[in-house]
């Protein structure tokens, strides 16, 4: 009976080490699943991480080649605007005064400016807000010289004597254009440079 006894208590040994072997081994599993979440969640937080800055290192690429787009247009308007300004005003000094008025000219110079003006329109868009005013600025001393270029070209048609003063308010305002020039095209420089250091 011993015997019986002693194999009962054996065999329910043998049950119970099973039982907790098979416990520690479920426990085991669990936390080696758990780690495998954890880890496998801590992979997708750093590819959606990466994803994030790849997406915006690409959105901050694209708003550089816009931006410099809407730039290079607007002074590209600019300049032809300015051109078409400018030869106008050395026409109209090449030839005596009292010659008449050549509105095709007037019309066409301001054709070049009204084009540059809504290029302006873009890169006010595009900004940031220091370009935008910039660009505003540039325009306005456009359209001062523009303005005092026709105002000379009426006083030529009219042999006015105080072509002199027109002359001199012409250059006042196309240096003002030249330094409004320069300024836009230095915010340009600096926005184009922060936008490609932030990608």
């Amino acid at each position: 009976m011993e015997a019986v006894l002693v194999s009962v208590v054996s065999v329910l040994g043998t049950i119970a080490g099973v039982a907790l072997t098979s416990v520690a081994a479920a426990r085991s599993e669990r936390r080696r699943d758990v780690a495998a979440e954890r880890e496998r969640n801590a992979q997708d937080e750093a590819l959606q991480r990466t994803q994030a800055y790849e997406r915006a290192v690409e959105h901050q690429r694209w708003r550089r080649e816009r931006r410099q787009a809407a730039y290079l247009a607007f002074l590209t308007a600019m300049g032809a605007a300015d051109r078409a300004n400018q030869e106008h005003f050395h026409e109209l000094q090449a030839v005596p005064s009292g010659a008449p008025l050549d509105e095709g000219v007037l019309r066409e110079v301001r054709r070049h400016f009204k084009e540059a003006e809504s290029s302006a329109h873009t890169v006010m868009l595009e900004g940031p807000a220091n370009i935008a005013e910039a660009a505003h600025a540039l325009v306005l001393r456009l359209a001062g010289l523009v303005g005092d270029v026709r105002e000379y070209a009426v006083a030529h048609a009219a042999a006015n004597h105080d072509l002199g003063d027109r002359e001199a308010a012409v250059h006042a305002a196309g240096m003002a254009y030249i330094a409004a020039h320069k300024e836009f095209l230095g915010a340009a420089r600096s926005a184009l440079d922060e936008t490609t250091a932030s990608s």
